[in-house]
């Protein structure tokens, strides 16, 4: 009997192979059977099922003579292995020990099993490697350069696998071996029923030593792929001579029918009880041993024969369906991973190496390339075919990328000994001005010099602080000089304060439940005069701030002010307090907020190109597409305001100077 199943699946994940084996039985046809014994016997095969079943066996008709006939078996020719259950996680030890006590006894053992072990062992010696690898090329080394430490847990696995795969092959030399008996006793067997067909003696008395051979004949299990077919016409040319000749009377013949239909019945409730058996590849074996008891019990009363056939069939199609749509599910999540991967690789290959020239976007970078590989390992296996390949493809652009990140920062390093020799002769320069008392020329001296600092680039971490603190430590010493030599300004700035509080008064004045518009503009405008004012007393300062804020932070709220004016104001207002402490400290403030634009710069090109990637792409990244565009939307904003900030800090600067 052909087997149609498996014809579905072009492509089986490894571990479903030995399934596939118990369904390539070739089974002589009814039809071949019945050319040998000259008779017209009628049996449906499984080629009128809709349904794919592996093992399915058509019901014979009565023969001419109304005589009971043998129905066809099946011979199977490989090792019976048990359903693999999943392989759970392990460490390569715990495989190793579980290898160990599968070497004791291989033949109880299903080959998937093993090869399931076999995969995760080499799963984790491969993570082991790439582990030590990313950690060689972190501690400078070139990844041409790495090579791979002995595993002497690797050795002894290859050891133990030499070993079950050494007694496989013994095993199965024995089940030839085996096969070869069965063989000579079938024949064997067979002479004995030719010598009851041609044996003179009532066919009757000799229906004891006939049943006998028949139990001895379904006893003996495998044979020879090759001699099945015609083994099994011999059997079956003289099991019919014989009923031919037996003439058993009525009523024998229906007590064997009834027993054969109560055997029958018996097989049908238990195949259609596989339907709800949870583990859908556990009912398709239990069906495949039903078969095999249908097949070896007789023939029933001829007007039961078509219903009973008809009722086991049935009960086959709908494990046989199950089956099939099991594997198609598990083909579907296949492809669905190889999808995901797929875009991930797009990802990574797509990245522009020409647009990271800084430290801050590579490490940016980086950090997105990582969370692509966590994503990575959330996926499950794609289809077997393409499982190897994709891997391959998404491991390569990310080697291209931490090979490109570490040759970016050997050229970046050759440059920062050049830098510190700069920074040091800006320190020096620093240092000979921080005690002039030429208060106008040397602080126009100094901020030239903060402005020429930040155009160098960058220097070694380990030197980083120390040079960057020595310098403008010596900025910072010569504006402490020169505000103690201005303290004339402390009337000035009792003025400012008086000013100020006019200012919250009339803040105060404003009736919450005025026109919107007028009362925004009043705001504003009150806004602006607090900003024009100069600074107030140092032990002042924070308590007329609170009042302010707390007011203006109730009038935004009132008149639904937007929060990026409200961040805006309230950064004008801190201006002043930044100012204090000399105009260094507004430089460094300009400085901080040029790296944050630049940093958000950087991020928004990521989420673009991201989005393009996934536009491209994808069609299954909805949910995604939409928060990243939230995101970029954000980030747009939030440059925005930075550069209205750095506006204020420029305004405020040229103003001091």
């Amino acid at each position: 009997m052909t087997d149609t199943h498996d014809t579905n699946f072009p492509e089986k994940p490894a571990e479903l192979e030995e399934e596939k084996k118990a369904t390539e039985v070739s089974e002589p046809t009814t039809t071949e059977a019945t050319e040998a014994a000259s008779t017209e016997i009628a049996e449906p095969t499984t080629v009128e099922v809709d349904e794919p079943a592996a093992t399915e066996t058509a019901e014979p008709a009565e023969t001419e003579t109304t005589e009971p006939v043998a129905e066809t078996p099946v011979e199977e020719n490989t090792i019976p292995e048990k359903p693999a259950e999943a392989t759970p996680k392990l460490t390569k030890e715990e495989i190793l020990s579980r290898l160990k006590e599968i070497a004791t006894d291989v033949e109880s053992v299903a080959k998937t099993e093993i090869d399931g072990l076999k995969q995760a062992f080499y799963k984790l010696h491969n993570a082991e490697q790439e582990a030590a690898k990313k950690q060689f090329i972190e501690n400078g080394g070139n990844a041409e350069d790495f090579t791979p430490q002995p595993d002497a847990v690797e050795e002894e696995f290859k050891t133990i696998m030499s070993v079950i795969k050494e007694k496989r092959g013994v095993a199965n030399a024995e089940l030839e071996k085996q096969k070869e008996m069965n063989l000579q006793v079938k024949l064997s067997i067979i002479e004995e029923l030719k010598e009851l067909v041609e044996s003179p003696d009532d066919a009757n008395k000799s229906y004891t030593e006939f049943k006998k051979l028949q139990q001895q004949w379904n006893e003996v299990k495998l044979v020879p792929q090759a001699k099945v077919n015609e083994l099994w016409k011999s059997y079956q040319l003289y099991v019919e001579k014989f009923y031919d000749l037996l003439k058993l009377n009525n009523e024998f013949r229906v007590y064997d029918f009834k027993k054969n239909l109560e055997i029958k019945t018996h097989l049908c409730e238990a195949a259609e009880k596989l339907a709800n058996e949870p583990d859908v590849v556990s009912a398709f074996h239990q069906l495949q041993k039903l078969h095999q008891e249908f097949r070896d019990t007789g023939p029933v009363a001829k007007e039961l024969r078509d219903e009973i056939w008809a009722r086991f069939k049935a009960a086959s199609t709908a494990v046989n369906r199950r089956h099939q749509q099991h594997f198609e599910a598990l083909k579907e999540a296949e492809q669905h991973n190889l999808d995901q991967k797929t875009v991930i690789c797009e990802i990574i290959e797509a990245i522009e190496y020409g647009e990271l020239t800084t430290f801050a976007s590579w490490e940016n970078k980086t950090q997105e390339i990582i969370a692509l590989q966590n994503k990575w390992k959330t996926i499950g296996f794609a289809p077997q075919k393409m499982n190897v390949k994709i891997f391959e493809r998404f491991r390569k652009a990310c080697d291209d990328f931490f090979q490109k990140k570490g040759e970016f920062f050997k050229t970046l390093k050759e440059g920062m000994s050049e830098n510190l020799e700069k920074k040091r002769a800006l320190c020096e320069r620093a240092e000979a001005l921080k005690d002039s008392t030429d208060w106008k020329a040397t602080a126009d001296e100094l901020t030239k010099l903060q402005k020429e600092w930040k155009t160098v680039g960058p220097v070694a971490k380990k030197y980083s602080d120390a040079v960057w603190k020595r310098f403008i430590g010596a900025c910072d010493y010569f504006f402490e000089q020169k505000n103690k030599a201005t303290s004339s300004q402390r009337s000035i700035e009792q003025e400012n304060l008086e000013k100020k509080k006019i200012v919250i008064e009339k803040l105060n004045a404003i009736d919450e439940s005025a026109d919107v518009e007028e009362a925004t503009q009043w705001v504003r405008d009150l806004m602006k005069e607090w900003n024009s004012i100069g600074h107030v007393p140092f032990k002042e300062k924070d308590k007329i701030y609170k009042q302010y804020h707390s007011r203006i932070d109730k009038l935004f709220e009132t008149f639904n002010i937007s929060a990026s004016n409200k961040k805006l104001s309230n950064f004008k207002s801190s201006i002043s307090n930044i100012q204090e402490g000399g105009s260094q400290s507004l430089y460094r403030e300009r400085e901080k907020l040029v790296r944050t634009f630049e940093n958000m710069k950087a991020e928004l090109q990521t989420y673009e190109n991201n989005l393009g990637f996934l536009t491209a792409s994808s069609k299954k990244g909805n949910s995604l597409l939409t928060e990243l565009n939230r995101k970029v939307e954000k980030l747009k904003g939030d440059i925005e305001l930075v550069k209205e900030k750095i506006r204020v800090v420029d305004e405020s600067i040229k103003n001091e100077g």
